[in-house]
Parts: C-alpha cells; sequence; structure tokens
C-alpha cells in the first residue's frame, strides 16, 4: 500500500510539473507574440512617419518652386513696358503678354524654347512643334481676324501680315510683331532675343541663343578635325530642280558651314534659282540633299541619267532632311547642320 500511495504521489507532482512548464510556455508564447506585435506596430509607425516626411519634403519642393515661379513671373512684368527692337521697326509692349496668338512655326518654336509656352494660346496650321504647342488652328497665309480675335490675343507674332490685318489687330489692342525669314545667323539670334523681350523671356532667350552657339561651334569643329576636303552642295527643293542659293537661308547655313553652293553662280537674284540636270552634273556636287517633301527617294536620284557621275551618286552621298527643320530659323537648326555634317563626315 505505501508504494502505491508514493507512486501515486510521484505522479502527481510529474502532473504538476508539467502543468507548470506547460503554463510557462503558453505564457512565454504569449510575451512574443506581444513583442512582435509592438515591432511591427513600430516599425509601421516609422514607415508612416517616412512617408509622411517624405510627403510633407515633396510638397515643401513643390510649394518652393512654385513660389520661385511666381517670383519669375513677377520680376518678368517688373521689366515692363518694353520697347523691342525688330528689322520691321521698334513695338512697345505695355505689360507682359498673356495670350500670345503664333502665326508662324519658327515663331512657335522659339516661345516655347524661350520659355513662354505657357503664355501661348492659338498658333497657326503649320506649326506642328513642339507637341505642348496648342493644336494648330488659324491660317498664317490667309489670315481670318475675326478667328484670330477670338483668341483674344494681347501680343500676335507673324513672319507677315496684310495691312488690314494688321490694323485690325491694332485696332482691338493686340501688339503685332514680325519675324520674317531670316538671311543669316545674325537674324536667328535677334529674333530669338526678341521674342525672349517681348514675352518677358529674356534670360530663356539668352540661354537658347547660347545653345546654338555651342552647337554651331562643336559642328565646326568636327568638320576642321575631317581637313579641308572641299563639299560641294546640291539642295534640291524639287524634282524640276529648284535649288536654293546663298541667297536665301537654307544656303546661308551652308556657306555658314564653309560649303561650296553649285546654285551660286546660276542664280536669277531670288535666292531659289531654277537650275537644268545638265548644269548639275557639270558643277560635280560631292554632296546631295533633299527634304521628306517629296514623293521620292534618294535611289530615284541616283537612277537619273548621267548623276551616276557626280561624286555625290557615285559615293552614295545623298541626305534626306526633315522639311521644316531645314526651312525654319530656329532653335533646331542646329539639327539639321548636325544631319548635314554627319552625312559629311561618313562620306569622308
Amino acid at each position: 500500500m505505501k508504494i502505491h500511495q508514493t507512486g501515486r504521489r510521484v505522479l502527481g507532482l510529474l502532473s504538476l510539473l508539467v502543468a507548470l512548464a506547460l503554463t510557462a510556455a503558453a505564457c512565454g508564447s504569449d510575451d512574443g507574440a506581444d513583442e512582435e506585435a509592438d515591432a511591427a506596430s513600430t516599425a509601421e509607425a516609422d514607415e508612416a512617419t517616412t512617408d509622411e516626411t517624405e510627403d510633407e519634403a515633396m510638397e515643401d519642393e513643390e510649394a518652393m518652386e512654385d513660389e520661385e515661379e511666381a517670383m519669375e513671373d513677377e520680376e518678368s512684368a517688373a521689366d515692363f513696358p518694353v520697347n523691342v527692337e525688330t528689322s520691321s521697326g521698334t513695338i512697345t509692349i505695355e505689360a507682359r503678354p498673356e495670350r500670345i496668338v503664333s502665326l508662324s512655326p519658327t515663331a512657335t518654336e522659339m516661345l516655347f524654347a524661350v520659355g513662354a509656352g505657357d503664355q501661348v494660346v492659338a498658333v497657326d496650321l503649320f506649326s506642328n512643334y513642339p507637341s505642348e504647342a496648342p493644336e494648330p488652328s488659324l491660317d498664317g497665309f490667309t489670315p481670318d481676324l475675326e478667328a484670330i480675335l477670338a483668341n483674344e490675343p494681347d501680343l500676335v507674332i507673324a513672319s507677315g501680315l496684310p495691312e488690314d490685318i494688321t490694323a485690325g489687330l491694332e485696332a482691338a489692342g493686340a501688339v503685332v510683331m514680325f519675324n520674317p525669314s531670316a538671311a543669316s545667323f545674325d537674324d536667328i539670334f535677334d529674333q530669338v532675343a526678341q521674342v525672349g523681350e517681348a514675352s518677358g523671356n529674356i534670360d530663356g532667350a539668352a540661354a537658347v541663343n547660347a545653345e546654338i552657339r555651342d552647337g554651331l561651334d562643336e559642328i565646326l569643329a568636327d568638320l576642321a578635325a575631317q581637313g579641308d576636303a572641299p563639299v560641294r552642295v546640291f539642295h534640291e527643293i524639287d524634282d524640276s530642280f529648284y535649288t536654293a542659293s546663298s541667297g536665301s537661308f537654307i544656303g546661308q547655313v551652308y556657306a555658314e558651314l564653309g560649303f561650296e553652293n553649285i546654285a551660286d553662280p546660276l542664280d536669277d537674284g531670288s535666292g531659289f534659282p531654277l537650275v537644268d540636270g545638265e548644269a548639275i552634273i557639270a558643277a560635280d556636287p560631292t554632296l546631295i540633299v533633299f527634304t521628306d517633301q517629296v514623293s521620292y527617294g534618294a535611289d530615284d536620284i541616283a537612277a537619273r541619267p548621267g548623276w551616276d557621275q557626280t561624286t555625290a551618286v557615285a559615293s552614295g552621298n545623298i541626305l534626306q532632311v526633315d522639311a521644316d527643320i531645314a526651312s525654319r530659323w530656329g532653335p533646331r537648326i542646329v539639327e539639321f547642320m548636325r544631319a548635314v555634317v554627319d552625312a559629311v563626315l561618313v562620306a569622308s
């Protein structure tokens, strides 16, 4: 009996110890879970604080940028009234224009380049660049006064306008500024500066002109590194063989590059003489340039009778360029020059 009683006591003690162990384990488990939960909550709080701090920093940065833009606008507004000297005379602009209408693709490109894009409310049908420009809607060749005035412009920029349209715009209170086709690179720099001054973006215009000059210097340096190999260029406008001499802006681009323009001796004073195929072959161009406005390609030019005798065709040095970039005397003129020079460098 004593043995059985002793055994029962032992078993009882063992059961008690097991129960205590299980209770301790359960308590430990609960404590661990609580610690993990606390850690997770702390991490979430820290993350939320970090996100909130970053959001606040972004908001502060955006607020500072808005404030800077507002200050710049105020400074620009303070620069008015201005008297802008143009090739067509001096115009006076009393206050910073907020509603600009551009009737010239080149003027549109200049306006956006100098930083006046948010002031442009309407553009002509050929203003297809940049993409941020308003939907082209106005006819710059046969302008409609009512259509232009419907945009309530305070400044209208065009390459030229009929006198009655100009008078009607001025009578309605709009200032009219003319930017005619450039005849030289100096005209480009002058017009960019004028657009910047008229729109209140003088610093932006200075930066654009500096960029054009830097691009030109780089291109000329690349040409100089090539050596003294002469480049005789023929710029084909269409397959009737109208071309561009140095009397045109396009021709001035080639002159700036130091190219010999085979159209110069054939120019009739228009800047765009009509020449015949035999004269082109005889002049032996080393580079033929044509635009994407035409319906034919380089292979068609090379297949013309007798043209395989020219150095340009024999060397495959026939370059097709974007017609807009080639014909506009705006900020992208460096792109046109770079395409031409790269073609020359590859051929050499």
